[in-house]
């Protein structure tokens, strides 16, 4: 048989120069198509792990552990002089802002000025303003360098300690001096008084106050009232007295809160006396208290006079503040306890100039630093000091100096930036100063320099959460059913029309949404909450209910509408319904709530409305994650192979049952993806809750209370912070808090898809 020559294939030549060139350059195409898909892969990969480290980088100095070296390298801290300036021991010491000059005031009320290293005697001033013996000493705040003494005779010095500092040669040069800021001559105390044991001095803008005690436990107060002339910008004090009621037993020491309210008397039977004396005339005495079961040795108030710290000699030490109780009035209340691993006697508690830190001094010489709102012991330390007379903390807590027993002097330098970070501080409740009782408080500064900061992320990972479950509340069931509908019922028409639009929903920028949502989503609800919730419910039935009734129209009504194209008809029914939905919010409002739901809410229920809360969130941030879970699960429904559902429908099974049984677990591990990745942007969303939601960062499951949530902290507060403090650094941690959190949520949701995958792969 013969073939037609026109019908004949042509002879193909593989061999030819042409197809080799063109086999090498599709192989060269091929091969750095895969290195730049694997260099971009592990870019992506190195990017992450560099975001990280670099996270981990600035979070780690939060971690270290507190260090106190020699001041010098290679110096003996112990020995390097003697304490300058008279014999004797110490009756107070201190050191100016660089650590550079300290202060020795002797019993004598001599006062040295030396230099800390070397112990050089830079000045000596007589800070007594009598030539009287002094009985007493007391320090107004360390902040303030104002101190007093009281003398024998019943006069009161009142000094300050000040350093002026100039730069000849471009040389720092620190002069210290002794200042007498009310008098040159010394004040009189109460003439009833008569030799002072002890002696409490508190320093306001309107008067200063002394209290002092005899060796009978009577107790007189004088106020010295300040007038200035407006002109001469000279100071008067007016001055009055006024008696206490005694105290039956011995004093160990008197305290005077920054206030002037309250005046704190430890007694020798371990008891606190509490007076107020707002009115010195009539001094209110408060119910005793006692401060510990075993013998007090040390008592001193924190940065700014709120907390009372008590240590004993078995080395515990307590922490108490006043709280306002069920009657709305105040009451000492002990809130934590401190102690050793070998307990000692506490022999003196230094408080930190401008932090809620403190340190001890134990009997065996043994010096600890303690922070009281982390509630840790941050470092403790023998330095081979057997034993501290006196010691004394630089205003930047970063030098400490010692003097022994033995009159030998010690300076180090101190390595504690971040001692109020603990676990407790971070994720734990915290009683703070002033508050009724503990709680998870962010509040990071404030207008006082003596603020104590509260760094619980507790409320921003709550805010974090909430937000997070709001909008996808929303978000989920809408997206899901939307690309259900989508994918398996639309026409294909239709379906080229309406996913491009909803994908670009996505490129709307969340400024924008945030914009809308603080400025007028936030007021359209609080004036129109009934609506809101009367569409949210009025829609989905009115959509079911019409869908029950378009099917059970006749079929020649029902086929007049192609295929696939039903989904149209509900934009008229969905707009008929939001226009329904204010004369029904109005009837539902009078008869349910009063007239008015947001009133009946708040007053009858209880519950507080905040006009930016996680109702606005939920539906703003809503509508920005609707489209990442639309398409990808519009995408992965869509991807099922046809001939499943062919075959599903072949053997007799619904529409319905082929979605729910074949399609649906079929695509799920790409749904899951979806709403993970739909989860992870909510979680990592700043601008929208950033304007939206208030940024009040409290625990509150409330949908009508706002929140702030870790990504619109750190975008608020970031800016604001300084370089390499605690809340800058604790800033990061919340980044890296976030990270990880969307690390482990993406992990486990991997784990899970590849699981469905498995299970459903063979279908």
């Amino acid at each position: 048989m013969k073939t037609n020559p026109r019908y004949t294939a042509p002879d193909l030549n593989f061999a030819t120069p042409a197809a080799a060139r063109r086999r090498r350059f599709r192989g060269v195409k091929d091969r750095l198509t895969s290195a730049l898909v694997g260099i971009g892969g592990i870019s992506v990969i190195i990017a992450i792990l560099l975001i990280f480290i670099y996270l981990l980088y600035e979070v780690m100095p939060l971690f270290h552990q507190a260090q106190i070296t020699p001041a010098q390298a290679g110096s003996d801290p112990v020995a390097p002089y003697r304490r300058p300036g008279p014999a004797g021991a110490s009756l107070y010491l201190a050191m100016e802002e660089q650590a550079e000059v300290a202060l020795r005031l002797n019993a004598n009320g001599e006062a040295t000025f030396f230099a800390t290293v070397t112990g050089d005697v830079v000045r000596r001033q007589s800070a007594a303003q009598s030539a009287s013996e002094i009985t007493a000493f007391a320090l107004d705040a360390d902040a303030s360098r104002l101190f007093g003494l009281a003398h024998a005779d019943g006069s009161l010095s009142l000094a300050k300690h000040n350093y002026a500092i100039s730069y000849p040669n471009d040389v720092r040069k620190i002069t210290p001096s002794i200042d007498f800021p009310f008098s040159e001559d010394a004040l009189a105390l109460a003439p009833q008084l008569g030799s002072p044991t002890q002696l409490a001095l508190r320093n306001g803008e309107d008067a200063l106050i002394a209290v002092a005690s005899n060796a009978q436990n009577q107790l007189f107060l004088t106020q010295f009232v300040k007038e200035e002339n407006l002109f001469s910008e000279e100071l008067t004090l007016t001055t009055a007295h006024f008696a206490l009621p005694a105290i039956p037993v011995g004093i160990k020491k008197l305290m005077i809160s920054p206030d002037q309210h309250w005046l704190l008397v430890l007694d020798q039977n371990n008891q606190i006396q509490l007076l107020n004396i707002q009115d010195p005339a009539s001094p209110v005495a408060q119910p005793i208290l006692r401060a510990s079961h075993a013998t007090v040795t040390s008592a001193a108030f924190l940065l700014g006079g709120s907390s009372l710290m008590i240590g004993d000699q078995n080395g515990r030490i307590s922490q108490w503040f006043m709280v306002r109780n069920a009657e709305g009035e105040y009451d000492l209340r002990h809130i934590r306890d401190f102690s050793s691993d070998n307990p000692n006697r506490i022999t003196q508690i230094i408080p930190e100039h401008r932090r809620k830190g403190f340190l001890t001094a134990e009997k065996n010489g043994t010096v600890s630093l303690y922070n009281a709102t982390a509630q840790n012991r941050v470092l403790s330390t023998g330095l081979d000091l057997q034993g501290v007379q006196r010691m004394a903390i630089s205003p930047r807590a970063d030098a400490l100096l010692v003097e022994r027993p033995d009159g030998k002097m010690g300076f180090w330098a101190v390595d504690n930036e971040h001692p109020e970070v603990s676990w407790n501080a971070l994720w734990h409740k915290i009683w703070y100063e002033g508050y009724e009782e503990p709680s998870f408080t962010w509040q990071s500064s404030a207008a006082t320099n003596d603020f104590e900061p509260k760094y619980s992320l507790m409320p921003l990972a709550f805010g974090t959460l909430k937000a997070a479950f709001y909008a996808m509340l929303v978000a989920t069931p809408l997206a899901i059913c939307g690309a259900i509908y989508t994918a398996y019922f639309m026409a294909p028409g239709l379906r080229r029309k309406i996913k491009p639009f909803i994908e670009l929903m996505e490129a709307l920028p969340t400024v924008i949404l945030g914009f809308l949502a603080g400025l007028w989503l936030a007021p359209f609800i609080e004036l129109h909450l009934a609506r809101i919730f009367t569409l949210l419910l009025l829609v989905p039935i009115g959509v079911v209910l019409f869908a029950y009734l378009w099917q059970r129209l006749p079929r020649q009504i029902r086929y007049l509408v192609p295929e696939g194209w039903d989904a149209a008809l509900l934009i008229p029914v969905i707009i008929l319904l939001t226009l329904a939905a204010a004369p029904v919010s109005e009837l539902v409002e009078a008869l349910f709530f009063g007239g008015d739901m947001k009133l009946f809410i708040t007053r009858d229920l209880g519950i507080n409305f905040d006009q930016r809360n996680a109702l606005v969130v939920g539906l703003a941030m809503g509508f920005a994650v609707i489209p990442t879970i639309f398409s990808i699960t519009e995408d992965a429904i869509f991807s099922v192979p046809q001939h499943l559902s062919n075959g599903s429908l072949a053997l007799g099974a619904t529409p319905w049952q082929t979605l729910s049984r074949v399609v649906l677990p079929t695509a799920s591990p790409g749904i899951f993806s979806a709403m993970m990745i739909g989860m992870g942007r909510a979680v990592g969303e700043t601008m929208i809750v950033l304007m939206a939601t208030g940024n009040t960062p409290i625990m509150d499951a409330n949908i009508f209370e706002g929140m702030r949530t870790l990504a619109a902290n750190i975008a608020v507060e970031m800016p604001e912070s300084e370089v390499g403090s605690s809340h800058f650094r604790i800033l990061f941690l919340a980044a890296l808090v976030l990270f990880l959190f969307t690390f482990v949520v993406n992990t486990a949701a991997e784990i899970i898809r590849q699981r469905l995958r498995r299970k459903y792969g063979a279908l």
